[in-house]
């Protein structure tokens, strides 16, 4: 494919209910296509075992997220389960202005923040194969409490009653095709890593 018949880079957002797996996805992605630009969040929850500050999240004090608020330097931000979440905006606009096609891995309310700042985003649904595997990888996760799992149940249904304001759905039966799909709607799918651009 030619210069001028490649897609324009743009932000693709990835939002779907907890423990569906798209922290499975990204990380295939992130070792597959490096071309493709995964923006780091900032949030105020405690750093797990197997995160790297500032690959995973940028980790920081409740204070400081303030501030980044008003400063205007988030693109989006939501709390959740007591936490916040929040993207840094200039993180973004660099690598889009760039041409770099940037994923962004968010939530519901910050899906619909994305939407309403840049509505050239392009918004995809990561789907389970049923709701009732969903529930199952919930509960069998291992890592919360039982009020926690009750409250991540009911968000869970919220969201995936929100499929329909996205603009693709990508179902996650297997990791592994799923994070092709999704390479494949940001446009990279004719990159091999050979052709990809070096940044």
């Amino acid at each position: 494919m030619d210069d001028d018949a490649r897609p324009a880079a743009r932000l693709t957002v990835l939002s779907g209910p907890s423990g569906v797996g798209k922290d499975s996805v990204i990380e295939l992605i992130r070792a597959r296509s490096p071309w493709i630009k995964l923006s780091v969040s900032a949030t105020t929850r405690k750093m797990r075992d197997y995160e790297t500050n500032g690959e995973h999240y940028h980790f920081v004090s409740r204070q400081d997220f303030q501030r980044l608020i008003d400063g205007g330097q988030l693109l989006e931000w939501a709390e959740f389960a007591g936490n916040l979440y929040g993207t840094p905006r200039a993180q973004v606009e660099g690598w889009l202005s760039t041409g770099s096609p940037v994923l962004l891995k968010i939530d519901l309310q910050g899906a619909r923040q994305v939407r309403a700042a840049m509505p050239d985003a392009q918004l995809v649904f990561l789907a389970p194969p049923s709701v009732e595997e969903l529930h199952r990888r919930l509960v069998g996760r291992g890592t919360d409490d039982e009020e926690t799992i009750r409250r991540r149940l009911a968000h869970a249904d919220e969201e995936l009653a929100a499929e329909k304001e996205f603009d693709r759905t990508v179902v996650n039966d297997f990791v592994e095709r799923a994070a092709d799909e999704l390479v494949g709607l940001l446009g990279s799918s004719f990159l091999t890593p050979a052709q990809a651009p070096e940044h």
